[in-house]
Protein backbone atom coordinates (compact mmCIF):
# COMPACT_ATOMS: atom_id res chain seq x y z
CA UNK A 1 0.00 0.00 0.00
CA UNK A 2 1.24 3.47 -0.60
CA UNK A 3 1.76 6.07 2.28
CA UNK A 4 1.19 10.03 2.22
CA UNK A 5 4.21 9.58 4.63
CA UNK A 6 6.30 6.60 5.92
CA UNK A 7 5.27 4.63 8.40
CA UNK A 8 7.42 6.08 10.88
CA UNK A 9 6.18 9.16 10.59
CA UNK A 10 2.43 8.10 11.20
CA UNK A 11 3.74 7.12 14.40
CA UNK A 12 5.48 10.17 15.20
CA UNK A 13 2.03 12.36 13.82
CA UNK A 14 0.08 10.43 16.00
CA UNK A 15 2.17 10.12 18.91
CA UNK A 16 2.40 14.30 18.96
CA UNK A 17 -1.18 14.48 18.34
CA UNK A 18 -2.29 12.54 21.60
CA UNK A 19 0.66 14.26 23.50
CA UNK A 20 -0.88 17.69 22.44
CA UNK A 21 -4.90 16.26 23.25
CA UNK A 22 -4.19 14.52 26.05
CA UNK A 23 -0.83 15.89 27.90
CA UNK A 24 -0.73 13.56 31.06
CA UNK A 25 1.89 11.76 29.60
CA UNK A 26 3.96 11.94 25.90
CA UNK A 27 3.77 9.31 24.14
CA UNK A 28 6.55 8.75 21.80
CA UNK A 29 6.88 7.31 18.16
CA UNK A 30 8.37 4.06 19.18
CA UNK A 31 5.69 4.13 21.53
CA UNK A 32 3.40 3.94 18.61
CA UNK A 33 4.99 2.01 15.94
CA UNK A 34 4.42 -1.47 16.83
CA UNK A 35 0.30 -0.73 16.88
CA UNK A 36 0.36 1.70 13.60
CA UNK A 37 2.30 -1.39 11.43
CA UNK A 38 0.08 -3.45 12.41
CA UNK A 39 -2.94 -1.39 12.42
CA UNK A 40 -1.40 -0.15 8.54
CA UNK A 41 -1.77 -3.78 7.34
CA UNK A 42 -4.83 -4.67 8.51
CA UNK A 43 -5.88 -1.19 6.59
CA UNK A 44 -4.38 -2.22 3.38
CA UNK A 45 -6.28 -5.50 3.60
CA UNK A 46 -9.36 -3.25 3.91
CA UNK A 47 -8.76 -0.66 1.21
CA UNK A 48 -7.33 -2.89 -1.58
CA UNK A 49 -10.87 -4.45 -1.44
CA UNK A 50 -12.85 -1.52 -1.31
CA UNK A 51 -13.79 0.62 -4.39
CA UNK A 52 -12.40 3.91 -4.59
CA UNK A 53 -13.75 6.01 -7.40
CA UNK A 54 -10.28 8.31 -6.75
CA UNK A 55 -8.02 4.69 -7.27
CA UNK A 56 -8.92 2.59 -10.44
CA UNK A 57 -9.81 -0.92 -10.00
CA UNK A 58 -6.94 -3.45 -9.55
CA UNK A 59 -4.41 -0.38 -8.42
CA UNK A 60 -2.28 0.05 -5.36
CA UNK A 61 -4.16 1.07 -2.48
CA UNK A 62 -3.65 4.24 -1.18
CA UNK A 63 -3.48 5.71 2.04
CA UNK A 64 -3.83 9.79 2.83
CA UNK A 65 -3.18 10.65 6.44
CA UNK A 66 -4.96 14.10 5.78
CA UNK A 67 -8.00 12.02 4.20
CA UNK A 68 -10.07 12.09 7.40
CA UNK A 69 -12.19 8.56 6.54
CA UNK A 70 -8.86 6.70 6.27
CA UNK A 71 -7.54 8.55 9.41
CA UNK A 72 -10.94 7.58 11.25
CA UNK A 73 -10.69 3.53 10.22
CA UNK A 74 -6.47 3.76 11.24
CA UNK A 75 -7.19 5.17 14.70
CA UNK A 76 -10.09 2.58 15.61
CA UNK A 77 -7.69 -0.08 13.78
CA UNK A 78 -4.31 1.45 15.88
CA UNK A 79 -6.03 1.24 19.36
CA UNK A 80 -7.45 -2.08 18.42
CA UNK A 81 -4.31 -3.68 17.24
CA UNK A 82 -2.74 -1.87 20.80
CA UNK A 83 -4.93 -3.94 23.14
CA UNK A 84 -4.33 -7.15 20.74
CA UNK A 85 -0.76 -6.49 21.25
CA UNK A 86 -1.08 -6.07 24.92
CA UNK A 87 0.02 -2.25 24.59
CA UNK A 88 0.13 0.37 27.93
CA UNK A 89 -3.57 0.97 28.15
CA UNK A 90 -2.94 4.88 27.71
CA UNK A 91 -2.33 4.03 23.71
CA UNK A 92 -5.46 2.25 23.48
CA UNK A 93 -7.86 5.17 25.30
CA UNK A 94 -6.20 7.69 23.94
CA UNK A 95 -6.48 6.93 20.12
CA UNK A 96 -9.94 5.81 20.80
CA UNK A 97 -10.38 9.25 22.36
CA UNK A 98 -8.58 11.08 19.60
CA UNK A 99 -10.84 9.58 16.70
CA UNK A 100 -13.90 11.26 19.20
CA UNK A 101 -12.43 14.32 19.11
CA UNK A 102 -11.20 14.36 15.32
CA UNK A 103 -14.01 12.47 13.53
CA UNK A 104 -17.02 12.23 16.37
CA UNK A 105 -17.04 8.69 15.41
CA UNK A 106 -17.26 5.96 18.33
CA UNK A 107 -15.66 2.79 17.30
CA UNK A 108 -14.25 1.38 21.27
CA UNK A 109 -10.55 -0.26 21.08
CA UNK A 110 -12.70 -3.33 22.16
CA UNK A 111 -15.02 -3.81 19.52
CA UNK A 112 -13.89 -6.00 16.87
CA UNK A 113 -14.98 -4.77 13.63
CA UNK A 114 -14.44 -7.46 10.99
CA UNK A 115 -11.42 -7.59 8.37
CA UNK A 116 -12.85 -5.55 5.72
CA UNK A 117 -14.77 -2.37 6.36
CA UNK A 118 -15.52 1.00 5.20
CA UNK A 119 -16.16 4.28 6.70
CA UNK A 120 -17.12 6.87 4.44
CA UNK A 121 -17.95 10.22 6.05
CA UNK A 122 -19.06 8.57 9.43
CA UNK A 123 -19.45 11.60 11.73
CA UNK A 124 -22.07 10.85 14.48
CA UNK A 125 -21.80 7.18 14.17
CA UNK A 126 -21.74 5.04 17.18
CA UNK A 127 -20.03 0.96 16.83
CA UNK A 128 -21.37 -1.13 19.23
CA UNK A 129 -20.40 -4.83 20.81
CA UNK A 130 -22.13 -6.09 17.72
CA UNK A 131 -20.76 -9.39 16.05
CA UNK A 132 -20.13 -7.78 12.31
CA UNK A 133 -19.66 -9.79 8.83
CA UNK A 134 -17.28 -9.07 6.41
CA UNK A 135 -17.94 -6.20 4.21
CA UNK A 136 -19.24 -3.58 6.46
CA UNK A 137 -19.96 -0.04 5.43
CA UNK A 138 -21.24 2.54 6.96
CA UNK A 139 -22.17 6.07 6.89
CA UNK A 140 -22.73 9.39 8.98
CA UNK A 141 -25.24 8.82 12.01
CA UNK A 142 -25.59 5.30 12.28
CA UNK A 143 -25.69 3.53 15.23
CA UNK A 144 -25.24 -0.33 16.26
CA UNK A 145 -25.78 -1.19 20.13
CA UNK A 146 -27.69 -3.06 22.39
CA UNK A 147 -31.09 -3.21 24.33
CA UNK A 148 -31.34 -5.25 27.08
CA UNK A 149 -27.68 -5.74 26.96
CA UNK A 150 -28.27 -8.03 23.94
CA UNK A 151 -26.01 -6.86 20.69
CA UNK A 152 -26.94 -7.84 16.93
CA UNK A 153 -25.06 -9.95 15.23
CA UNK A 154 -24.69 -8.39 11.22
CA UNK A 155 -24.19 -10.33 8.40
CA UNK A 156 -21.89 -10.12 5.99
CA UNK A 157 -22.00 -7.57 3.28
CA UNK A 158 -24.16 -5.22 5.34
CA UNK A 159 -24.45 -1.07 4.24
CA UNK A 160 -25.61 1.19 6.73
CA UNK A 161 -26.90 4.46 5.32
CA UNK A 162 -26.86 7.53 7.49
CA UNK A 163 -29.14 7.75 10.34
CA UNK A 164 -29.65 4.20 10.32
CA UNK A 165 -29.61 2.03 13.70
CA UNK A 166 -29.59 -1.94 14.50
CA UNK A 167 -30.39 -2.56 17.84
CA UNK A 168 -30.89 -5.54 20.34
CA UNK A 169 -31.58 -8.87 19.79
CA UNK A 170 -31.64 -8.91 16.08
CA UNK A 171 -29.79 -10.68 13.32
CA UNK A 172 -28.98 -8.90 9.89
CA UNK A 173 -28.65 -11.01 6.66
CA UNK A 174 -26.38 -10.65 4.30
CA UNK A 175 -26.23 -8.41 1.54
CA UNK A 176 -28.55 -6.16 3.12
CA UNK A 177 -29.08 -2.67 2.86
CA UNK A 178 -30.34 -0.17 5.48
CA UNK A 179 -32.04 3.01 3.88
CA UNK A 180 -31.36 6.55 5.37
CA UNK A 181 -33.28 6.77 9.09
CA UNK A 182 -34.08 3.00 9.13
CA UNK A 183 -34.14 1.87 12.33
CA UNK A 184 -34.02 -2.07 12.98
CA UNK A 185 -35.05 -2.99 16.57
CA UNK A 186 -35.23 -6.60 18.07
CA UNK A 187 -36.43 -7.94 13.73
CA UNK A 188 -34.09 -10.41 12.18
CA UNK A 189 -33.57 -8.96 8.72
CA UNK A 190 -33.50 -11.99 5.83
CA UNK A 191 -30.50 -12.27 3.38
CA UNK A 192 -30.70 -10.11 -0.15
CA UNK A 193 -33.13 -7.11 1.37
CA UNK A 194 -33.76 -3.76 1.39
CA UNK A 195 -34.93 -2.63 4.85
CA UNK A 196 -36.58 1.27 5.00
CA UNK A 197 -38.48 2.95 7.82
CA UNK A 198 -38.34 2.11 11.72
CA UNK A 199 -39.43 -1.24 14.03
CA UNK A 200 -41.85 -1.94 14.21
CA UNK A 201 -42.72 -0.98 11.10
CA UNK A 202 -40.40 -1.93 8.99
CA UNK A 203 -40.60 -2.31 4.84
CA UNK A 204 -38.46 -5.09 3.85
CA UNK A 205 -37.95 -5.80 0.05
CA UNK A 206 -36.44 -8.24 -1.88
CA UNK A 207 -33.50 -6.97 -4.06
CA UNK A 208 -30.84 -8.41 -5.92
CA UNK A 209 -28.84 -5.56 -5.77
CA UNK A 210 -25.11 -6.34 -4.64
CA UNK A 211 -23.44 -4.58 -1.87
CA UNK A 212 -20.05 -6.35 -2.62
CA UNK A 213 -19.91 -5.72 -6.09
CA UNK A 214 -21.09 -1.88 -5.67
CA UNK A 215 -18.60 -0.89 -3.00
CA UNK A 216 -15.78 -3.90 -3.10
CA UNK A 217 -13.89 -5.13 -6.28
CA UNK A 218 -12.66 -8.04 -4.27
CA UNK A 219 -13.66 -10.84 -1.86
Amino acid sequence: MRLSIPAGEIAGYLARQLSNFFPDGELTAADCRRSVDGALERLEHCLVRVKDKYLPAGAQPYFNHRHTDHYAMLLYLVGNTAMRLGEPGALCEKTYALNKALHAIDAFYEIELPEVFFFQHPVGTVLGRARYGNFFVVYQRCTVGAKDRVYPTIGEGVVMYGGSAIIGDCTVGRNVWLGAGTVVMGEDIPDDSAVFAQSPHLVVKSTSRSVFDSFFQSR
